[in-house]
């Protein structure tokens, strides 16, 4: 057994990581449209296990305690839970039988229900929009604040989008079963969104604590890989957005330092990059070529690509070229910023700030952080202000702390 310590702290970690896992596997078996109940059943095994373990402590087994205590919940439930009957007495005696087998919670089967789950929830009912937000509470465990942030939306709007899209799919009656060639053709596209924006969240969180957030990066590959090691899915995007997660982790340990700051891209120690992770993302562009098909994620993959080659003079012309291509297949704030430092490579700053006032988001901290950095080396007061301006946007901690670093060094420029 473990110090109550150490539980009041592993439970939060368990969670995040295991409460989608155990979703997923339930809704499977009992169908997509008992969602909810489904949810319950996890939620309370997570309170049985805080209220277990502060009293007898941590088992040495967390994990294999939380999936045995749901298994044997799901077991009794339609014993012991009255509620559930009264919900959908009749409805439900068609799958009884079926309900009542035992749940399984195999590495196998938690792998093949997330997967299952994934294409499930991206139903053609619900609009993309909702498809994507639903897989990303659901299976990824995102919070509403993150949703928006992901979507760029407000809070609220998000909320009435998540209640219809489970009303919806209840309505439907709609069961997770093997998928057809045409189920997958009419999903793909909103699961690998879905994925990739499970990836960005722990690339660059914007609302966690932490700037990195490593389990949701490692997640989105995971799941990305399972899609191509399928021959229904193993197609040129899935290769194409698998090759840019590889690119992206490759820098993970170089993108903080041991106090925890950000480091940006041109003061990263090199040497932290891995290598291998280069190496299987050049494996999945090659890959992504069986084709005739670009899309955003071969642009952005070709982008990553070229940011783990320094040696080459001519990268940022390449990615330049990239960034125009993409802005026109899929215009985003992000995209236009990042496209304007290119611009600052090739061209200078002079030009790159005059692209980059025309844009005029001024309720972006990344615009904000991008002009202070552009203005640095010709007019202090300037950059000096959009420092201060994108701190007080930021939501990000990490980013925060970043900006306020580079501001004092700016400053310390200034004075002297």
């Amino acid at each position: 057994m473990t110090s109550l310590k150490s539980h009041n702290e592993l439970l939060p970690h368990l969670f995040r990581q295991e409460y989608t896992k155990m979703t997923a596997v339930l809704c499977r078996h009992f169908g997509l449209q008992y969602m909810d109940i489904a949810e319950d059943l996890v939620s309370d095994t997570f309170l049985k296990a805080y209220e277990h373990w502060a009293i007898h402590g941590t088992p040495e087994n967390p994990s294999a305690w939380l999936y045995s205590v749901a298994k044997n919940k799901a077991k009794d439930h339609f014993k012991h839970v009255a509620v559930f009957q009264t919900r959908v007495k009749g409805a439900i005696e068609p799958v009884l039988t079926e309900s009542e087998k035992e749940v399984e919670f195999s590495s196998q089967t938690i792998s093949d229900s997330q997967l299952a789950m994934i294409f499930a929830v991206c139903e053609a009912t619900n609009s993309m929009e909702a498809q994507i937000c639903l897989a990303l509470q659901v299976l990824c465990g995102f919070s509403v604040q993150e949703i928006a942030n992901a979507f760029l939306a407000k809070t609220e709007t998000i909320k009435k989008r998540l209640q219809r899209a489970r009303d919806n799919l209840r309505n439907t009656n709609f069961r997770i079963k093997e998928l057809t060639v045409e189920d997958v053709q009419l999903r793909l596209e909103a699961v690998l969104k879905t994925l990739y924006l499970l990836f960005n969240e722990g690339y660059y969180s914007r609302t966690a604590n932490q700037f990195i957030r490593k389990d949701l990066c490692l997640e989105a590959m995971r799941l990305t890989l399972l899609l191509t090691e399928n021959p229904l899915t193993d197609g040129p995007q899935t290769n194409a957005l698998l090759s840019l997660m590889c690119f992206q982790s490759s820098r993970l340990a170089a993108r903080m330092n041991d106090l925890g700051e950000t480091v940006l891209f041109d003061d990263q120690d090199r040497s932290l990059w891995d290598t291998s992770l280069i190496e299987r993302g050049n494996y999945y562009l090659i890959n992504a070529t069986n084709g005739n098909e670009i899309s955003k994620y071969h642009l952005e993959a070709g982008i990553a690509y070229w940011h783990t080659t320094p040696t080459d003079k001519n990268k940022w012309g390449h990615i330049l070229q990239l960034y125009n291509q993409l802005i026109l297949i899929e215009y985003s704030s992000i995209t236009a910023l990042n496209r304007i430092f290119a611009i600052a490579k090739i061209e200078g700053n002079s030009k790159a700030i005059s692209e980059a006032e025309k844009l005029n988001l001024l309720d972006s901290s990344y615009y904000h952080g991008l002009l202070a950095y552009l203005y640095s080396d010709g007019n202090m007061t300037k950059a000096i202000g959009h420092y201060e301006q994108a701190i007080q946007l930021s939501k990000s901690n990490a980013e925060k702390q970043t900006l306020e670093k580079q501001l004092t060094q700016l400053k310390s420029r200034f004075a002297s």
